[in-house]
C-alpha cells in the first residue's frame, strides 16, 4: 500500500464499515465491536501516516488527485499539510473514544447508531483532507446528516427543538457557502484549493465565513449551541465540541484566509472583534452555567473565539498557537463531555445544585477531572498554556489591546473551571449523589485515560504540533507575503 492511499483509506474505511453495519444482520455486540475495531484501525492508520510524514518537506503530502467532473475542472483531490494531519489525528482519536463510549453504555438501535458514527468519522476526515472546494463542501454537508439523526433520535427530552435549531443554523450557512464556492470556482476556472488563484471578492469571502462562524460557533451565531450540546448524547456532544466545531475554524484557515488575503485584511478588525466577543461572552456564560454540560459548551465557544483571534491575527505565532489550541482543546472537551456522561449515568443529572461530594470514594473520577481541569486552567507547563501563550503573543503583534482582551478572558476561564471542579467533587453532597454511586469502571477509564495521556504528552512536548504545523511552504505563506 502506497503512502498516498492512507488518506483515502482514512475516509472510506469507516464509510464502508458504516454501510456494512447497516446492511449486515449483525448482533448488538458484533455491531458495536466492529465499530470499535474500525475506529481503532483508523487510529493505527493515522499513526502509520504520522511516522511517514516529512515535516520539513514543502507542499502537500499523501496526495491523490483524479478528475471528477472534467468540464468544471472538479477533481477528487485529497492530501494533507502538517496542520491538517494533526486535525485528522484529533478526529480519529476523539471518534474512537466516543464510539467506545456508545459501545460501553449500550446504545439502542445499535446498527443505526454505530453506522452513523462511523459515517461521521469518514466525512469529518474528508473535510480536513479535501483539496477541492466541491469535495470539501460534499464532506462538510455529509458530516451534518448523521449529526441531525444522532441528536434527534438518541438525544434528551428537548432533542427535537435542538435538532430544528441545529438544522436551521447550519443549513443557512451551508447555502451561503455553496453560492460562494460556485461563484469562486466559475470565476477562477477551477475548484482546486492548491492550484486555484486567490480572490479579492469580499462577498465571496463573507459567504464562506458565514458558514464557518456558525459552525465554530462565534458570537452572535451560536444560537444552536446551548440546546444541541445539552440535548445530544454525551458522546455526540463530545464530537460536536471536540471535532465538528473545529471544522469551522479549519475552514477559516484553509479557505477564507488562504484564498481571500485582501478580504481577510479588510475584515480583520471585524472578525477579531467577533472572536474577542465570543471569548469574553462565552467565558461569562460558562461561569454562570448551572450545569456540567453548560460549562463545557460555553467554554467551547470561548475557546473558538480565542482560536479565531489567533488565526486572524495574521501572524506566524497566532497560526501556530491556533492549531495547537485546536488539538489540545478538542481532546479536553471530548474528555470532559465523556466524564459528564459518566456523572449523569450515576446521578441522573448534571445540575450543580444536585451534585457535589463525588470526590469521596471515587479517586479515579476525581483524579481525571482535576487533571483535565488543571490543563483547562492553562497552567504553565500544560498544552493549553502553550497554545494560549502563542495566540496572545500573535495577537499582541497585531495590536496590544487584542492580547489584553484575550488575557482577561483567560482569567475567567480559570474561574469557571475551578467552579466546575468544586461543584462536582467538593461542595456539599447533593440529593442525587449516593454512597452506592461507583467510581469510574475499567471500560470508562479505557476511554478517558488515553485522551488524558495524549494531553500530558502534548504538555511535555507542545512543539510537536506548534513547530510542525506549517513546515516548509505553509498554505498561509502567500498571505503572509501580502500582509508584509
Amino acid at each position: 500500500m502506497t503512502a498516498s492511499s492512507f488518506t483515502s483509506l482514512l475516509i472510506w474505511l469507516p464509510i464502508g464499515a458504516a454501510i456494512a453495519v447497516w446492511v449486515l444482520p449483525l448482533s448488538r455486540y458484533a455491531t458495536g465491536a466492529l465499530a470499535v475495531l474500525v475506529s481503532l484501525l483508523e487510529v493505527g492508520i493515522w499513526i502509520e501516516q504520522l511516522t511517514r510524514f516529512h515535516f520539513s518537506q514543502h507542499g502537500l503530502q499523501f496526495a491523490q488527485k483524479t478528475t471528477w467532473i472534467k468540464d468544471l475542472h472538479v477533481s477528487y483531490h485529497v492530501g494533507e499539510y502538517g496542520f491538517s494531519l494533526w486535525l485528522v489525528g484529533l478526529t480519529v482519536v476523539a471518534m474512537a473514544a466516543c464510539i467506545g463510549y456508545g459501545f460501553w453504555v449500550g446504545r439502542d438501535r445499535p446498527r443505526a447508531y454505530f453506522g452513523l458514527m462511523l459515517f461521521l468519522t469518514g466525512a469529518t476526515v474528508g473535510v480536513f483532507v479535501s483539496q477541492d472546494l466541491l469535495l470539501f463542501y460534499a464532506f462538510f454537508e455529509a458530516m451534518l446528516i448523521p449529526l441531525y439523526v444522532l441528536i434527534g433520535v438518541w438525544g434528551g427530552p428537548g432533542r427535537l427543538g435542538a435538532t430544528v435549531k441545529f438544522v436551521l443554523y447550519t443549513m443557512t450557512g451551508s447555502l451561503f457557502m455553496l453560492a460562494a464556492l460556485i461563484v469562486y470556482g466559475l470565476k477562477a476556472g477551477t475548484f482546486d484549493l492548491v492550484d486555484g488563484p486567490t480572490s479579492v471578492s469580499r462577498w465571496i469571502f463573507l459567504g464562506f465565513m458565514l458558514a464557518f462562524v456558525i459552525k465554530s460557533p462565534l458570537f452572535p451565531f451560536h444560537g444552536w449551541l446551548p440546546d444541541a450540546y445539552r440535548q445530544a448524547p454525551p458522546e455526540v456532544a463530545a464530537v460536536l465540541s471536540g471535532v465538528i466545531a473545529k471544522a469551522g475554524l479549519y475552514g477559516m484557515l484553509r479557505i477564507a484566509i488562504t484564498k481571500f488575503p485582501e478580504p481577510t485584511s479588510y475584515y480583520r478588525t471585524l472578525v477579531l472583534a467577533l472572536a474577542a466577543s465570543a471569548l469574553v461572552y462565552g467565558s461569562l456564560l460558562a461561569f454562570r452555567a448551572p450545569d456540567f454540560r453548560g460549562v463545557v459548551a460555553y467554554s467551547s465557544m470561548a475557546q473558538s473565539g480565542l482560536i479565531a483571534l489567533g488565526l486572524f491575527s495574521g501572524t506566524n505565532l497566532g497560526y501556530d498557537g491556533a492549531v495547537l489550541q485546536i488539538v489540545a482543546h478538542g481532546l479536553v472537551s471530548t474528555a470532559l463531555f465523556l466524564i459528564a456522561g459518566t456523572v449523569e449515568r450515576r446521578t441522573t443529572t448534571d445540575q450543580f445544585s444536585l451534585l457535589g461530594g463525588m470526590a469521596k470514594g471515587r479517586p479515579a473520577l476525581a483524579t481525571l477531572l482535576v487533571t483535565l481541569g488543571v490543563i483547562s486552567l492553562a497552567v504553565p507547563g500544560s498544552a493549553l498554556f502553550a497554545g494560549e501563550f502563542l495566540i496572545l503573543a500573535g495577537a499582541f503583534q497585531r495590536h496590544w489591546w487584542w492580547a489584553v482582551i484575550g488575557g482577561g478572558a483567560i482569567v475567567l476561564a480559570a474561574m469557571y473551571m475551578l467552579r466546575l471542579i468544586s461543584a462536582v467533587l467538593h461542595q456539599a453532597r447533593g440529593s442525587t449523589v449516593s454512597d452506592e454511586a461507583l467510581d469510574l469502571r475499567p471500560g470508562e477509564l479505557a476511554l478517558v485515560v488515553p485522551l488524558v495521556a495524549v494531553l500530558l504528552t502534548l504538555s511535555a512536548w507542545p512543539a510537536a504540533i506548534s513547530h510542525h504545523s506549517f513546515a516548509g511552504d505553509q498554505p498561509t505563506q502567500q498571505v503572509e507575503t501580502q500582509f508584509k
